[in-house]
C-alpha cells in the first residue's frame, strides 16, 4: 500500500477484490466517505459490490474490522457475505458485526439489557410463545378468541412495533379498530408480561434498541464512534423501525452505504417502506448516487421488456438496465381461451425444452398467488415431469385443502376416522378434550367407525348437552350432504359443504393476512372438482397425485410466486395469469389504489428480471370461478410492454381476433367485455352471468371462450351455434351476447 512503513518493501498483492468490477461498481466500492445510495438494478452484481466494497475499506485500512457494520435482511445472505469476506481477505471474519438488523439489535442489547429493563440472559421468545402469551391476555379482558384470534392481534401490534411505536405513541383511533377497541391495553399488557418474563419478542429486538439510543446519549455516541463505516443491503426493504436505527447510528459521521433497488420494492405488506429509499437523498444531505445499469443475467430484449413496464411507474429514482450479450429471443405473449390451456401451453413448452437438453431446475413457473400453482402442477404430474413448490407446500398438502378434502371424504366414505378426526371441530363446535375422548373410548371398545360412535352417544346422557348438540347438528349435516351425492353436482355440493360447515365463514372472519389467500385456495379447489365425473372419482385422484412425488430426482421445474421468487434467476421462466384482477391483484388495488398497482408493477419487473434467456408471459380469455367461466382482459402490464422487445400471439377468435403474429385485437374489445371478477372477492356461490334473452336462431352472437358464432338452434338455456373458429358447439346461452 502508498505510504507503507515497512521496511522491506515488496510487490503489492494484486488488488484481487477490484478486479473485474465495472465503472459503475468500481464507484459503489471507492466511494468511501459519506452517505452513498448505490441504486443496483436487477442482476447488476450489487452482492458484488457488497463484498468488494467492505474488503476495500479494511484493506486501505480506513477501518479495523469491528469497525464496520454490515446489515442484511436475512441469516442466508449474512452468512454468504461472511464466506466471501473471509474467502477474500484469507482470514476468519468471526465476531465481526455483520448480520440480521434482529441479530445485531439482539448482540447490542445483551450487553446493556439492564437500560432497556431486562436482564443479559432475556429470552426470545418464537411465534407460539408469543401467541400463547397474547391468548392469556385476550382471555382475561373476555374478548372472543373467534373474532380476534390471538395471531391476528399479534400481527397488529407486531406492524406497530415495525413503525416504531410503543403503546404510549399508537394512537386511541388505531387502537380503536381492534380486539373490541381494548388493543393499545393488551399491547402495554403484553409488553409488561414479556418484561416479567424477562423475554422478548422478534419486534422487541429493533424496537428497545431504538429505546436504548433514544434514551442513553452515552451507548449511542459509542456505537456511532465504533461503526465508522455502515453498509445496508436490500434497503428498500427496511421498515420504519430499522431506517430510524439506521440514521441514529450513521447521524455522526453519515459514513453509510445503502444497495437496494427501488423497482424491486415488494413486501410493503410486510412493513417494507419503499419512501426510505426514495427519500435518501433528502435524509442524508450530499448523498452520492451510484446507479448499476449493466446486467449481467438477462438478454437485450428481456431488460428492454422490463425497463420499459417499469418506466410507466411514478414513484422511482430511474435508472435503465443494459446488457452487452446478444439479443436473444424477444419476450413471448401468449393469448389462450382458458386457464387449462394455459396450462397445456406452459407443460408443452416445458416438454419441448427439456427435449433439448434445457435442465428443468433452470426453469421455474411464477404465479401471482398460491392457487395458480394448481392447475400447473395437475398438467406436470398428467406429463411425468417432475416439481417443486418453492416457499410452501403443494397445492394438495395446504391446510385448508386437506380440511376441505377432509370433509368430502367423510361424506363419501363415512368410516374415515382421519378425515372425521380432522374436521370434527374445525371450525370450533365446543367440542373438548373430554367429548372426544368418550368418543375414541367407544369406538374402540366396540369397534365401531368414530362416526357411528357419535351417533350412539347423542342418544345418551355421557357427553354434556351442549357438545352432544353441536355432534347432532354435525351428524345431521353428514346426512343431509350424503343425500346430495347423486342429487346435486359435486362441485356445487363442495361449496355447498363448506359454506354450512362455516368453514369459508372461518376463514371470511379470519383478519390474518393469510386468509384471503386461502379462500383463493378453497374456490380453486371447487373448480378442479368440477373437473371430475364424481366427488369419489375426484379424491381417488388426489390420493394419487400426494403419492406422486419422487424426492430422490434433484432436476425438477419450480413453481413459485412472484414475491417468493425475489433474488432467484432461471435460464427460462414462465408468468402466467396476466389478467387485470389476477395480475395487478385486485384487491392490491382496491385497498392501496395508485400504491398499489405501482408495487404491483414491480412485481411484474422482478418476474421478468428473474428470467436470464427466455420469458414468457400468458393470459387467459377466461376462468372458471367456481364452476363459472367468468371472462378476462388482458393485464394492463401487457401493453406497457414495448412492442420491439416483445411477440404476442393469441389463439384464433380470441377476442374476435384473427389470432398469430403481433395480435392485440382485445384492445378493440375492451369495453364490450366485462371485466374479471377478481378472484379474492368473487362470491362463494357465484350465480350464472345472466347472457342475453333476446336471443333468436340465426342471430350472430359472442361466447366468452369460443368467440364469435351464429345460433342453429336453442332448447331452453342452451343454445346450438356454429363458431366461425371453434366448429359447432352446444353451450349455455348465459355465456352468449349478441355481437
Amino acid at each position: 500500500m502508498s505510504g507503507s512503513l515497512d521496511p522491506h518493501p515488496s510487490a503489492p498483492p494484486a488488488a484481487t477484490h477490484l478486479d473485474g468490477l465495472n465503472e459503475s461498481q468500481l464507484e459503489a466500492v471507492e466511494t468511501t466517505e459519506g452517505p452513498v445510495l448505490v441504486l443496483a438494478g436487477a442482476g447488476t452484481g450489487k452482492t458484488r459490490v457488497l463484498i468488494s466494497r467492505l474488503s476495500h475499506i479494511l484493506l486501505e485500512g480506513k477501518a479495523r474490522p469491528m469497525e464496520m457494520l454490515a446489515v442484511t435482511f436475512t441469516n442466508k445472505a449474512a452468512r454468504e457475505m461472511k464466506d466471501r469476506v473471509a474467502g477474500l481477505l484469507g482470514r476468519p471474519v468471526e465476531g465481526w458485526w455483520i448480520g440480521t438488523f434482529h441479530a445485531l439489535s439482539a448482540r447490542i442489547l445483551r450487553s446493556h439489557a439492564e437500560a432497556v429493563g431486562l436482564r443479559p440472559n432475556f429470552t426470545i421468545l418464537d411465534t407460539d410463545d408469543q401467541e400463547r402469551l397474547l391468548k392469556q391476555l385476550l382471555e382475561a379482558e373476555d374478548i372472543d378468541l373467534k373474532k380476534w384470534p390471538p395471531r391476528v392481534v399479534l400481527g397488529v401490534i407486531q406492524r406497530w412495533k415495525d413503525r416504531g411505536l410503543t403503546p404510549d405513541k399508537v394512537t386511541d383511533a388505531e387502537g380503536s379498530e381492534v380486539a373490541d377497541g381494548k388493543a393499545l391495553v393488551l399491547y402495554a399488557q403484553y409488553q409488561e408480561r414479556l418484561k416479567t418474563l424477562n423475554a422478548v419478542d422478534f419486534g422487541d429486538l429493533l424496537l428497545l434498541a431504538l429505546e436504548l439510543f433514544q434514551d442513553n446519549a452515552e451507548v449511542l455516541d459509542r456505537y456511532q464512534r465504533q461503526f465508522r463505516y455502515i453498509l445496508v443491503d436490500e434497503y428498500q426493504d427496511t421498515n420504519v423501525a430499522q431506517y430510524l436505527w439506521l440514521r441514529l447510528l450513521a447521524r455522526s459521521h453519515s459514513n453509510l452505504c445503502c444497495v437496494g433497488d427501488d423497482d424491486q420494492s415488494i413486501y410493503s405488506w410486510r412493513g417494507a417502506e419503499v419512501g426510505n429509499i426514495l427519500r435518501f437523498e433528502s435524509d442524508f444531505p450530499g448523498a452520492r448516487i451510484v446507479r448499476l445499469e449493466r446486467n449481467y443475467r438477462s438478454t437485450p430484449h428481456i431488460l428492454g421488456a422490463a425497463s420499459g413496464l417499469i418506466a410507466n411507474n411514478q414513484g422511482r429514482l430511474g435508472k435503465t438496465l443494459w446488457t452487452e450479450v446478444n439479443e436473444g429471443e424477444k419476450v413471448r405473449v401468449r393469448g389462450v381461451w382458458d386457464g387449462a390451456e394455459e396450462a397445456r401451453l406452459v407443460g408443452d413448452e416445458i416438454e419441448a425444452l427439456h427435449a433439448k437438453d434445457h435442465l428443468l431446475d433452470e426453469m421455474a413457473v411464477l404465479v401471482r398467488a398460491g392457487f395458480q400453482t394448481r392447475e400447473f402442477e395437475e398438467r406436470l404430474i398428467t406429463l411425468g415431469v417432475p416439481y417443486r413448490i418453492i416457499g410452501g407446500p403443494r397445492f394438495y398438502e395446504r391446510m385448508e385443502i386437506r380440511d376441505a378434502i377432509a370433509y368430502f371424504r367423510i361424506i363419501v366414505q363415512p368410516s374415515d376416522d382421519l378425515a372425521f378426526e380432522r374436521i370434527v371441530n374445525v371450525p370450533r363446535r365446543g367440542l373438548g378434550a373430554a367429548t372426544l375422548q368418550t368418543v375414541h373410548r367407544l369406538a374402540r371398545a366396540e369397534g365401531i367407525p368414530l362416526t357411528q360412535a357419535v351417533r350412539r352417544l347423542i342418544e345418551t346422557d355421557e357427553i354434556r348437552p351442549r357438545a352432544r348438540g353441536s355432534l347432532a347438528r354435525l351428524m345431521v349435516d353428514f346426512e343431509r350432504w350424503r343425500s346430495l351425492l347423486d342429487t346435486m353436482p359435486h362441485a356445487e355440493l363442495a361449496g355447498l359443504m363448506l359454506d354450512e360447515s362455516g368453514y369459508t365463514e372461518m376463514w371470511k372472519n379470519h383478519k390474518s393476512i393469510e386468509a384471503p389467500g386461502r379462500l383463493d385456495n378453497l374456490r380453486e379447489l371447487v373448480v378442479a372438482l368440477a373437473e371430475f365425473d364424481t366427488m369419489g372419482g375426484f379424491l381417488e385422484h388426489v390420493s394419487l397425485v400426494m403419492e406422486n412425488d419422487d424426492q430422490t430426482i434433484d432436476d425438477k421445474v419450480n413453481l413459485m410466486t412472484l414475491h417468493g421468487a425475489k433474488g432467484l434467476e432461471f435460464e427460462t421462466v414462465f408468468l402466467p395469469g396476466w389478467e387485470e384482477g389476477l395480475f395487478p391483484y385486485q384487491r392490491a388495488l382496491d385497498e392501496e389504489g395508485e400504491k398499489g398497482l405501482e408495487e404491483e408493477r414491480r412485481l411484474a419487473y422482478v418476474g421478468l428480471t428473474r428470467a436470464r434467456h427466455r420469458a414468457i408471459i400468458s393470459f387467459a380469455a377466461s376462468r372458471r370461478i367456481y364452476n363459472q367461466w367468468q371472462s378476462a382482459l388482458p393485464s394492463r402490464f401487457i401493453d406497457e410492454l414495448p412492442a420491439d422487445c416483445v411477440d404476442h400471439t393469441t389463439e384464433p377468435g380470441l377476442y374476435g381476433g384473427q389470432g398469430g403474429g403481433e395480435d392485440r385485437s382485445w384492445r378493440r374489445r375492451q369495453r364490450a367485455v366485462p371485466h374479471a371478477i377478481p378472484l379474492a372477492d368473487a362470491t362463494w356461490l357465484a350465480p350464472p352471468s345472466g347472457g342475453d334473452e333476446n336471443l333468436a336462431t340465426g342471430q350472430r352472437v359472442f361466447h366468452q371462450k369460443f368467440g364469435y358464432g351464429r345460433i342453429v338452434a336453442i332448447d331452453g338455456d342452451k343454445a346450438e351455434i356454429d363458431f366461425e373458429k371453434a366448429g359447432h358447439k352446444k353451450v349455455m346461452t348465459s355465456f352468449v351476447t349478441q355481437a
